[in-house]
């Protein structure tokens, strides 16, 4: 029987972090109790592939879709036979501080075997007055000075803090030094990729009540001191019928946009489509279907969709493969 391409919705798969709370159960999501710091929405990697919820691939992983319906519903540009889906689709509930972090490039030799390296872009979805994040780099540092900043405990000295609110997105080229901090809601379109190397952890204990371990030697190998590329978009200006870029890399281009009535949009033959809705309800609509939507849904459009209808108030952060 042949299915008729359709926005596909995925059961997301919840992470239990040190860090994490409870505030995407505001989005209705089925949140377990604990402290849960990551819904994967959308992913196909061996700590987690998502399984579909809607329509007539309902209980089907990603993975055995795509192996399933090919290039023609993921595009040229987003299936190769015998590798992942290329994007993981996160959000995250900072109830407290990340650790201070770094992602290595595709290239880096110590790599996990059939690990990829990690570029990733943020979209602040909520952020408590004062919030702020750890972004780059302070201007000239060295990984000799990063480097001894460490051995000395004293490695936030070297590093950039910058106050964010809803609405800031910023680009995460691998190699840049960073961190969320308490209180913010973010959702985060990445390489698919699990690849973390911690540079610094406050010296805290994990869920287990044990120091995790840090990464010191990759962390100090893997930074760009020169800086990586990184960005900063503030998007307040946005007004409804526009679509402003807010990260392009070798692995995505990610815009937002502002949905006020109805809007016709289509899905690029040679690419699958993400929407995350940000803010907002409505509908979705395509030939032979329609979806109510609302914040914090994510769906994959397949590149065989073609032209879809997005109706209602909200706001949406759209993502295809470059």
């Amino acid at each position: 029987m042949t299915i008729k391409p359709y926005p596909i919705q995925f059961k997301p798969e919840m992470k239990e972090r040190i860090w994490g709370g409870q505030a995407l159960s505001r989005f209705g999501l089925d949140v377990p109790e604990g402290n849960i710091g990551e819904g994967w929405m959308i992913g196909d990697h061996p700590n987690g592939t998502t399984k579909a919820i809607n329509g007539e691939l309902a209980g089907l992983g990603l993975d055995e879709i795509r192996e399933q319906y090919g290039a023609e519903w993921f595009g040229s540009k987003g299936y190769k036979a015998g590798t992942r889906f290329p994007l993981l689709i996160k959000l995250l509930d900072c109830n407290d501080d990340l650790s201070i972090q770094v992602h290595p490039t595709d290239d880096y030799a110590k790599l996990p075997p059939g690990e990829l390296g990690k570029t990733e872009m943020w979209y602040i979805l909520d952020a408590k007055p004062g919030a702020k994040i750890i972004y780059g780099l302070q201007e000239g540092v060295d990984r000799a000075q990063l480097e001894q900043a460490l051995k000395e405990n004293r490695v936030m000295d070297c590093l950039q803090e910058v106050p964010v609110k809803a609405g800031d997105a910023f680009y995460i080229p691998a190699g840049t030094v960073h961190a969320l901090c308490a209180g913010i809601v973010v959702a985060e379109i990445q390489q698919n990729s699990d690849t973390t190397y911690r540079v610094y952890d406050y010296d805290r204990p994990g869920l287990d009540g044990k120091l995790r371990e840090l990464h010191v030697e990759d962390s100090l190998n893997v930074t760009a001191y020169e800086g990586a590329g990184a960005t900063r978009t503030t998007t307040d200006g946005v007004q409804a019928g526009e679509w402003l870029e807010i990260a392009r890399s070798p692995y995505f281009i990610v815009e937002k946009g502002i949905i006020a009535g109805s809007t016709s949009l289509r899905v690029p033959s040679d690419s699958f489509v993400i929407l995350v809705i940000a803010e907002g309800s409505g509908s979705l609509e395509w030939e032979g279907g329609s979806q109510d939507v609302k914040a914090g849904e994510c769906f994959l459009l397949p590149a065989t969709l073609g032209q879809y209808v997005l109706d209602g108030q909200l706001t949406v952060i759209r993502s295809e493969l470059p």
